[in-house]
C-alpha cells in the first residue's frame, strides 16, 4: 500500500498530533507499506531526525499559528492508495480534500481536537468550524476519533450522518517503561514531585498550567517540574513571582525522550490540568502510565477515558478547580506509596494503549477504506 500522511506538525517539533502521526507512519512502514509524510517546514531550522520512511517538509508561504499554508501539498498527493489527514490542519485539510478529489484517492481523517480560542482567533475558529469543517469531514471515507467519549461531545456530534470509529493514541511500551528515574539536583529526594509536560505557547493555551501552579502553591512540601517551551513561557514564569511556590517550580525546558522518560519514572504523579475541549486525549498520560507513574487529569471528554479511575490508579478533577486539584495531589502521594501500583498502572497502559495493538486497528481501517473505494468504483 502506498500511504500519504498529512500533518501540520511533525518531529522534530514537539507536539501530540505530530507524535501520533510519526507512530502511524512508523507502524505502517514496519508492516511493509510505502509511507510518505507531508508536513510544513518549521520557522526555525533545527536538525531533523533520520526516519526510515520519507518525510517531506514543505515550504510555507505564510502561517497563522499552527496553520501553515503549503500550496505545493496539492500536487504532492498524487499516486497514493490512501491519504491519511491528521486534523485540525487549517489550509492543509482543504488542500488534502481537493487533492483526493482530483486524484480520485480515498482519504481518511483522524480528528484530534476541536479548535478553541478566545478573542479574534476564537471568532475565526468558530467560522471555520461551522463553514469549512463539515465539508472536509463529509468528504473523508472514514473519520477516526481518539475516543468515543470525545466524539460524543466535540464538534463531530454536530455533523449529520457522520460515522466515527475509535482509534486511540498509543505509547511505545518498549521505551516508556518502569525503571530508574533521574531527579533534577535542585529537587529534594524526599519531596513529592508533580510533572507537567506540554507546549507553553499560545496554540496550547488550554493546557491549564496556571491552575497547577496555584495548587502547588498550597502544598508547601511539593515541587513541580515543567517540561516544555513556547512563547508563553515567560508569562507562566512571571506568574510564580512572589508566590510561595516560586522556588519549587522548576522550568526544565525542552527534554529529549530519554530525559522525559526518566522524569516520568521519578515523578510522584503526572498532571494534565487542561481546561477546554481543545484537549482531547492526553498522550502524556499514557506515557506516564507506561512508566508506572499515576496520573491526574481534568474531567474532560476523551481525557477522562484515559485515566484508570475505577482501579484507583488515577484521578480526574473538574477543569480549573484549584482546590480539587490540590486534594488530588495530596491523595496521589498516598497512592504512589502503595505496593504494586507501579505494575498495575503499567499494565493498564500496555493492555489499552500499546502502539502495536493500535497498529492492527489502523491497518484494518485502511483496508476497509480501500475496500469501500473499490466497491464505489464498481
Amino acid at each position: 500500500m502506498r500511504l500519504a500522511i498529512v500533518t501540520a506538525t511533525f518531529p522534530p517539533y514537539r507536539g501530540g498530533t505530530g507524535n501520533v502521526a510519526y507512530h502511524h507512519a512508523r507502524l505502517m512502514h514496519e508492516r511493509g507499506n510505502t509511507v510518505t509524510v507531508f508536513t510544513a517546514a518549521q520557522p526555525k531550522e533545527v536538525p531533523k531526525p533520520n526516519f526510515p520512511f520519507e518525510v517531506q517538509y514543505l515550504p510555507v508561504r505564510f502561517r497563522l499559528g499552527n496553520a501553515p499554508w503549503t500550496p505545493s501539498l496539492w500536487a504532492k498527493l498524487a499516486g497514493f492508495d490512501v491519504i491519511h489527514l491528521h486534523h485540525p490542519y487549517i489550509f492543509g485539510a482543504e488542500l488534502t480534500m481537493l487533492a483526493a478529489r482530483r486524484h480520485q484517492t480515498p482519504f481518511v481523517l483522524t480528528y484530534h481536537n476541536d479548535l478553541i480560542a478566545g478573542g479574534v482567533r476564537g471568532l475565526l475558529f468558530r467560522a471555520y468550524t461551522r463553514l469549512v469543517q463539515p465539508q472536509v469531514l463529509g468528504a473523508a471515507k472514514l473519520v477516526m476519533a481518539t475516543s468515543d467519549d470525545y466524539a460524543r461531545h466535540c464538534f463531530l456530534k454536530d455533523v449529520r450522518g457522520l460515522m466515527v470509529q475509535e482509534v486511540p493514541n498509543g505509547v511505545d511500551v518498549g521505551f516508556f517503561s518502569p525503571g530508574e528515574g533521574v531527579r533534577p539536583k535542585e529537587i529534594p529526594s524526599e519531596a513529592p514531585l508533580a510533572l507537567f509536560v506540554g507546549a507553553l505557547d499560545k496554540a496550547h493555551h488550554f493546557k491549564g498550567l496556571p491552575v497547577l501552579i496555584e495548587a502547588i502553591s498550597q502544598l508547601p512540601d511539593w515541587h513541580l517540574a515543567v517540561i516544555g517551551e513556547g512563547d508563553r513561557k515567560q508569562t507562566y514564569v512571571s506568574a510564580t513571582y512572589g508566590k510561595s511556590c516560586q522556588n519549587r517550580v522548576h522550568w526544565m525546558g525542552a527534554a529529549s525522550e530519554t530525559e522525559l522518560r526518566d522524569l516520568y519514572r521519578e515523578a510522584t504523579v503526572t498532571v494534565l490540568p487542561s481546561t477546554t475541549l481543545g484537549e482531547a486525549f492526553g498522550l502524556v498520560l499514557v506515557e506516564s502510565m507506561a512508566c508506572g507513574t499515576p496520573v491526574i487529569a481534568s474531567d474532560l471528554p476523551g481525557v477522562r477515558s484515559v485515566v484508570p479511575t475505577a482501579l484507583n490508579l488515577g484521578q480526574v478533577v473538574p477543569p480549573g478547580d484549584v482546590q480539587a486539584l490540590t486534594g488530588a495531589l495530596r491523595r496521589s502521594a498516598q497512592i504512589s506509596n502503595l505496593g504494586g501500583k507501579v505494575e498495575a498502572v503499567m499494565k493498564v497502559a500496555r493492555e489499552r494503549f500499546s502502539w502495536e495493538c493500535i497498529g492492527d486497528d489502523l491497518e484494518d481501517r485502511y483496508a476497509e477504506t480501500l475496500g469501500l473505494a473499490l466497491k464505489a468504483e464498481r
